[in-house]
């Protein structure tokens, strides 16, 4: 699967961002699809996961102030970001768990990053 990051940017402490994630595959062959943030010298780790059907989960950093949600008509994953705070700032990647076929087992694509920076 192909994933294409787009909508990050920059913004103030307080603000909002929106990120997308769209996928080269229809969304509902995907079991799970997450966002996940990497700073410079840490690890990479996770902001929202959605399930196939529908079901989320959050780190507890972000809880109620991130939304992850999907668009299955436009295999479109999407990150709402509100009450930005600058530990938000990261590179932020999104990812399909799914099934391969050619490979008969589980596969992890990972798109590429979009930068997300909040000042204070």
């Amino acid at each position: 699967v192909q994933l294409q990051a787009s909508g990050g940017g920059s913004v103030r402490s307080g603000g909002s961002l929106r990120l997308s994630c769209t996928a080269s595959r229809s969304a509902f062959s995907i079991n799970v699809m997450g966002w996940y943030r990497q700073v410079p010298g840490k690890q990479r780790e996770l902001v929202a996961t959605i399930t196939n059907a529908g079901s989320t989960n959050y780190s507890d950093s972000v809880k109620g102030r991130f939304t992850i949600s999907k668009d299955n008509a436009k295999n479109t994953v999407y990150l709402q970001m509100n009450s930005l705070k600058p530990e938000d700032t990261a590179v932020y990647y999104c990812n399909a768990d799914y099934f391969r076929v050619a490979s008969w087992g589980r596969q992890i694509d990972w798109g590429q990053g979009t930068q997300v920076t909040v000042s204070s």
